[in-house]
């Protein structure tokens, strides 16, 4: 008996964690009494059928039972000495699982209020607090709805990309309140912030019903991720108002200049190619002087998304002034900045404005407008200033020998 006991003792204080805790005992006494556990549960209300059931007590309260193949004499003598010490170990067990679920959810809660600290794009934040939580919720499969645009009353799937569970995807949409699917497996929770509900929460199990602690961690969850994105969305509007150009959306010209300090310090920093790009709408203010300043306005938009669509991601447009856009291209040597260039003077070129939605009064319904391009790479004995003013230096020539064309400033 006593070799026996130290035998299990040292199992026990091998075990780390219910998996490894239930390896060793279903080793140990399959090995020294030769009888099989089927399981080690948590759960007191399964009654094990046929099977020898062994409860296991905390201050004569059951814990947890053991459940074996059979009961023979030697079994029953062996655990009603060692059973306290295996109800100790699960008490710790669950007590250092309960401590650490605590402190990941703290992390968790922390991690997606830090991410309106470098990004307030719903398109880049949702994602990420989807994986954040995902990473928390290791058996559970979580969604994330918002409120439609077009329609505020449904709910439309922002984070994963698709939902394969129909009664998911034709439930939730609807749903304004919390809800528990009737086997306890789906959990929806609505997203609220200062009194508006702006999408749900969803979580699917894919083991056991969701258990009353994690609904608590769900709900805490639920909130603290509908005051991020509340917060992200008024900051967003608020940097908005501050930096963007209202008419076109891109960089206004104080907010250009911060960027071109910046990229100018990277591309210096990596030894990368930077260069610059100056545009200018020829023949604006015949546009403005013949068309009137809402066609203008209409012109300004047209060029701005046309440019937006002709640019990568990471590249940057600004408003200069007037009719003045800046580009920065990151990463782009002079000869790949000119393809840029050409190509968008181009496609400028062959794009046709419908003018009649803002001047009724004109005979005129469409009409077409050129660029005209300066482009220049920074060099390193360049100043910030340099890569911009350079770039203009190239767009003035451009204008100068006919408009309608690129120029590169080879310096």
């Amino acid at each position: 008996m006593i070799e026996k006991i130290k035998k299990l003792s040292d199992l026990l204080c091998e075990s780390y964690s219910e998996k490894s805790l239930y390896h060793s005992l279903k080793l140990f006494f399959e090995q020294d009494f030769g009888v099989d556990v089927f399981y080690l549960s948590f759960d007191n209300n399964d009654s094990g059928g046929s099977a020898f059931i062994y409860p296991l007590y905390k201050d004569n309260q059951q814990i947890a039972k053991m459940v074996f193949s059979e009961k023979t004499a030697e079994l029953v003598t062996f655990l009603d000495v060692f059973s306290p010490f295996i109800s100790l170990k699960i008490q710790n067990i669950i007590l250092n699982d309960k401590m650490q679920k605590d402190i990941d959810f703290q992390d968790t809660m922390k991690n997606i209020a830090k991410i309106i600290e470098a990004q307030y794009e719903l398109s880049y934040i949702v994602p990420l607090i989807g994986e954040i939580i995902d990473k928390f919720f290791e058996n559970y499969l979580i969604y994330i709805y918002l409120k439609s645009e077009e329609d505020p009353k449904k709910n439309i799937l922002a984070w994963p990309t698709a939902c394969n569970d129909p009664r998911i995807s034709e439930v939730v949409p609807d749903l304004e309140m919390a809800d528990l699917s009737d086997d306890n497996k789906i959990y929806s929770y609505p997203l609220i912030s200062e009194s508006n509900n702006i999408g749900m929460l969803v979580a699917k199990s894919t083991e056991a019903e969701i258990t009353p602690i994690d609904k608590e961690y769900f709900v805490q969850l639920a909130q603290q991720i509908a005051t991020t994105i509340t917060r992200a969305n008024v900051y967003s509007e608020i940097l908005q108002h501050a930096t963007l150009d209202a008419l076109t959306g891109f960089y206004n010209r104080s907010q250009l200049e911060e960027r071109v300090r910046q990229e100018v310090a990277n591309a210096k920093r990596q030894h990368a190619p930077l260069c610059g790009i100056m545009t200018d709408i020829d023949y604006f203010k015949k546009v403005n002087d013949t068309y009137g300043h809402a066609a203008g306005d209409l012109v300004l938009k047209t060029i701005a998304k046309v440019i937006r669509s002709q640019l990568r991601e990471y590249d940057i447009a600004g408003r200069y002034g007037g009719e003045e856009f800046s580009l920065l291209l990151p990463f782009t040597n002079i000869n790949e900045a000119q393809m840029v260039a050409e190509r968008l003077r181009k496609t400028i070129e062959n794009t046709v404005i419908d003018i009649s939605k803002v001047n009724n009064e004109n005979d005129v319904r469409e009409i077409k407008i050129t660029l005209s391009l300066g482009v220049y790479q920074i060099k390193e004995s360049d100043s910030d200033s340099d890569l911009m003013k350079k770039a203009d230096k190239a767009l003035y020539k451009a204008k100068n020998t006919g408009r309608n064309k690129v120029v590169i400033n080879d310096d």
